[in-house]
């Protein structure tokens, strides 16, 4: 009886890490790579259920990232995994522009050119996509309005590159903008628009949302740091800033999309800065809440992602590895 009870808890060992295994080739893994370290999370998107976040890793960079990151690979079996690079602000350039009235398979082509004038470096030489605005006005003969980021190709091939070497297979390139996207669509109402404002070492990020695509994108020199360091009439004069760039913003995306109506505004944790959601709450109209990523996503196996600060810290990290 002991040895067939063996024979069954051994089976049922293997199959737990048979699942845990096939899960960990399901959905996305996204990497970001800075000076500070080298973070990694694993999301696994499911069916009628909420994402479930499988991991988070993160790693302090030593002089030898290649390294680092060799291991992590392995440790992680990234070669398994559809893995995107998140990009850090300043590696890329984004654009919105009117898009070329030309056949899709042009259009491309066509951006390339037109905005060769408004990049750092030459047309021949930059990695190119570009993200169509969805028109849902209905419009006919409406201008076709899209997104064109930019980042230099010699720079995407030193990533490849460093990911080649630490066995790491890259599939796809991601930027913060659209990380934000993804995570904005959980919260969305339906058919309601979600304003999102994003704080970071480099800045402030106001995005704006529509049945999960990205329609409008507002940036604010303001870092997260320099929130936390502000206080008195400083402080005061940053809150003010944010609210008016803010409530800008709002107003010209009524005036582009007035048939898009915002049912919120939502920030991400700051849980070093005291007051700002109560000033924006009484200085806009809409409602001002606070993202939990605990009431979209399923955090059970990484219970940290409970607490405000490793939300505000990894919410563009893990909104990469929600891509579809």
């Amino acid at each position: 009886m002991s040895r067939i009870t063996g024979v069954i808890g051994s089976f049922k060992a293997s199959l737990r890490e048979k699942i845990l295994r096939n899960k960990l080739r399901e959905g996305w893994v996204s990497v970001m790579l800075g000076t500070e370290g080298l973070a990694i999370a694993h999301v696994r998107r499911r069916t009628g259920g909420k994402p479930e976040v499988l991991s988070l890793s993160v790693s302090e960079v030593t002089d030898d990232a290649t390294a680092i990151l060799a291991y992590q690979a392995k440790a992680l079996e990234l070669k398994s995994c559809s893995c995107t690079l998140l990009l850090n602000p300043g590696q890329y350039q984004m654009l919105q522009i009117e898009l070329p009235a030309v056949p899709d398979e042009e259009v491309k082509d066509a951006v390339r050119w037109s905005i060769k004038d408004m990049v750092d470096f030459p047309a021949e030489l930059m990695s190119l996509d570009v993200a169509e605005i969805p028109d849902t006005t209905g419009r006919a003969g409406k201008t076709r309005q899209g997104f064109a980021v930019v980042a230099d190709d010699a720079l995407i091939a030193e990533k490849m590159a460093l990911f080649n070497t630490a066995d790491a297979r890259i599939e796809a390139i991601d930027i913060p903008e659209m990380a934000i996207r993804n995570v904005s669509a959980l919260f969305e109402e339906p058919e309601r628009g979600l304003a999102m404002l994003t704080f970071d070492d480099e800045r402030t990020t106001l995005t704006f949302t529509f049945r999960g695509e990205l329609y409008a994108v507002r940036q604010i020199d303001i870092s997260r740091s320099r929130l936390e360091q502000a206080d008195g009439d400083w402080r005061q004069q940053i809150f003010d800033r944010i609210g008016l760039e803010t409530q800008r913003s709002l107003d010209n995306f009524e005036r582009l999309h007035g048939h898009i109506s915002i049912s919120r505004l939502l920030l991400s944790p700051l849980p070093g800065v005291a007051g700002l959601m109560q000033y924006l709450q009484e200085y806009l109209s809409l409602p001002v809440g606070e993202v939990d990523l605990a009431e979209v996503l399923d955090i059970t196996l990484v219970p940290e992602l409970s607490q405000p600060g490793q939300q505000a810290s990894y919410l563009k990290l893990i909104g990469a590895a929600l891509r579809e």
